[in-house]
């Protein structure tokens, strides 16, 4: 199983960054990715997304692509 892929690359930064200003994420929010994402975990080859407290992290192998708000349908196995 990959490790998530830190930082995501340019094209997946920049869409990462534009989702977080869409949906309004707070700092509290990245400062908790940002402790997950430290941690390196480890995610599964295919589709998965990571619950935390105000958004879910959705991503495709060692690449996060994209924030989901509560109740938005996720795919994929999900990673603790």
């Amino acid at each position: 199983m990959p490790k998530i892929r830190k930082p995501p690359p340019p094209k997946v930064m920049d869409h990462l960054l534009r989702r977080h200003q869409e949906r309004l994420n707070s700092s509290a929010d990245l400062l908790e990715l940002k402790h997950w994402m430290e941690s390196e975990p480890i995610v599964p080859a295919g589709k998965w997304f990571k619950r935390f407290s105000n958004f879910t992290l959705a991503g495709n192998g060692e690449m996060p692509s994209t924030f989901l708000t509560p109740g938005m349908a996720v795919e994929g196995e999900e990673v603790h």
